[in-house]
């Protein structure tokens, strides 16, 4: 029996069994609504379940008033208003709403939805008439440190890194991994990737945790052979089991692995991750953090990719593009110091199309000496332009903490809680010369809403069967359009023109022969989704059967409709 054939399969054996759920969840319905609704409608129903909400007990608690913060997000365009805030003091916490959601079965459309810092871009973490998680309240248990040859740290889900980096090099041990901003929380980037330009060393940060605390939907679908890689003939004794119904289960490579690889990128739909564990390594205390600029992309892709492919190399890689910057290495100025302060002066970036290489060396105060001649060695090897090598010396925190530093300065400004129209595409080595020349040649002409990032990694490494979807490619470059909408602009950095540019891009990116893939992806229907994951969109949807059949987690995702295990064909 082919996976399209099992599909279909699974599916009726599910239907079979939501109708059970169904009657189960009617009957508890009946428990609320009582004789003194004997035609109760749907909006009756939400009514009481919102009462019955407001009647349970928690540890943390429920609000169901000024809840215009779950609303938004730092994408800042989309706005939807729940019903109620769970601020949790407990795993139990959220164990307890999602049971209570589970119960109300097929008849509510009551939908939950994981909050972290708020940093998602098109209201991913937000739940319309739902109940919104705030995951930062969560702060149970508190961090807890192991050494030995594999240390780690078992953190809460809604802990920020950047309390973790703090906390951590109070040990000289902190995360392997990290993003290029650190006030997110653990749940939420794990549920995405944690992509950065460190990734070269370890990958993202879902290659670099070991276990999971997640609380699941309520359904897990097993048969003997459902958890095997390739899936040839299932059983003809399959058996559908309620096992979750909020169920805390904790999850790794060796325990419940393919939970533990669903919810890895999963988007938040397979279940609410509540605790990790992640993978530390010994502190550096300094860092040499160098710019220099490229007028050939071919030579700026040609040594970026050298980097992250030697053994021997920078201990981060990134790039951003610059169109017609007046004055570029002058503002360089104020945080680096030019090599050669006379030939810089020298350099004029007016009117160029440029690429920026940007890496850092990390290292202890202790190995000074041979440091330098460590980088002049591995700057020996690249071919950008002698003139505009820049170099400052920054601790390990300033340089992991850095867009913080540009958070603040524009929060000063009222300039940080504006439309953030980003776009995250994932370009394969095979097609990034060709969309460089199409993006950067045709469509986008000037960088005054904000930087756009470039550079590859190598995904040989990385984690397999994780949810997470990028190219085909072993090497493909992050490519990050970080737009800023001004307020009541109409021009370039206006919203309208910046979704405008956007779109063009995505239009030439949407074509099937590219293979280019969006981080961070949004689309409208289900039939968008089946293109993004591909050939992975079975595994997808089988385990959205196995974890969340009714879809009741992540409803801002928009990839499944309130019951759509039921409702399929």
């Amino acid at each position: 029996m082919v996976f399209g054939e099992y599909l279909t399969f699974i599916r009726q054996k599910t239907r079979a069994l939501l109708i059970l759920v169904f009657l189960h969840s009617f009957m508890i319905n009946r428990i609320y609504l009582s004789s003194n609704h004997p035609f109760a409608t749907p909006q009756t129903i939400e009514s009481i379940a919102h009462s019955s909400l407001a009647e349970m007990r928690f540890e943390g608690r429920i609000s169901f008033e000024n809840l215009e913060f779950a609303a938004r997000d730092f994408g800042n365009r989309y706005h939807l208003m729940p019903s109620a805030v769970l601020h949790p003091k407990s795993v139990s916490d959220i164990s307890s709403i999602l049971r209570y959601v589970y119960d109300l079965g097929l008849s509510s459309e009551l939908k939950v939805a994981a909050r972290g810092h708020g940093h998602s871009l098109e209201g991913q973490a937000q739940a319309y008439r739902g109940v919104v998680i705030s995951m930062e309240s969560l702060r149970d248990p508190e961090m807890s440190f192991h050494g030995g040859k594999h240390p780690y740290v078992d953190v809460s889900a809604g802990e920020l890194w950047i309390n973790i980096l703090h906390e951590s090099l109070k040990r000289g041990l902190p995360p392997r991994s990290w993003t290029d901003y650190l006030h997110l929380t653990v749940g939420g980037t794990l549920s995405n990737a944690g992509i950065s330009g460190q990734a070269l060393r370890h990958g993202p940060q879902i290659n670099n945790v070991y276990q999971l605390q997640v609380v699941t939907g309520y359904i897990t679908i097993t048969c003997s052979k459902m958890h095997t890689k390739i899936l040839r003939r299932p059983s003809n004794n399959l058996n559908l089991l309620c096992a979750g119904r909020g169920e805390v289960v904790t999850c790794s490579d060796k325990q419940n692995t393919d939970l533990f690889h669903a919810v890895l990128g999963g988007l938040g739909q397979f279940g609410i991750i509540t605790q990790a564990r992640i993978a530390l390594e010994p502190a550096p205390k300094m860092v040499k953090w160098i710019r220099a600029l490229y007028s050939d992309f071919s030579t700026f892709a040609r040594d970026q990719e050298h980097l992250i492919s030697s053994n021997n190399s920078f201990d981060y890689v990134e790039g951003f593009i610059i169109i017609n910057r007046t004055g570029l290495l002058n503002n360089w100025r104020s945080s680096f110091s030019p090599k050669d302060p006379i030939r810089a002066d020298q350099f004029n970036s007016d009117g160029k199309l440029l690429f920026c290489l940007e890496i850092a060396k990390y290292y202890n105060p202790r190995e000074s000496d041979n440091i330098d001649q460590d980088i002049d060695t591995l700057l020996s090897e690249l071919s950008y332009i002698r003139s505009t090598l820049f170099m400052s010396e920054v601790s390990y925190v300033n340089i992991l903490d850095r867009v913080h530093v540009s958070e603040v300065k524009l929060r000063e400004e009222g300039l940080w809680e504006v439309p953030h129209p980003w776009l995250n595409l994932l370009v394969p080595r095979s097609r990034i010369h060709e969309f460089v020349a199409e993006v950067f040649g045709n469509i986008v002409k000037d960088m005054s809403s904000g930087p756009v990032l470039i550079y590859p990694v190598n995904k040989t490494r990385w984690r397999s069967g994780t949810s997470l979807i990028t190219p085909d490619d072993d090497v493909f470059y992050m490519i990050a359009f970080l737009s800023s909408a001004m307020p009541s602009s109409t021009g370039k950095d206006g919203l309208k023109h910046i979704l405008s540019q956007n779109k063009k891009i995505l239009s030439f990116s949407q074509r099937p022969y590219l293979g280019i893939k969006q981080y961070l992806p949004h689309y409208s229907t289900e039939e968008e989704w089946e293109a993004h994951f591909g050939p992975h969109w079975e595994v997808f949807y089988r385990r959205k059967l196995s974890y969340d059949p009714l879809a009741i987690l992540a409803p801002g995702q928009r990839i499944f409709r309130r019951g759509i295990a039921y409702v399929q064909q």
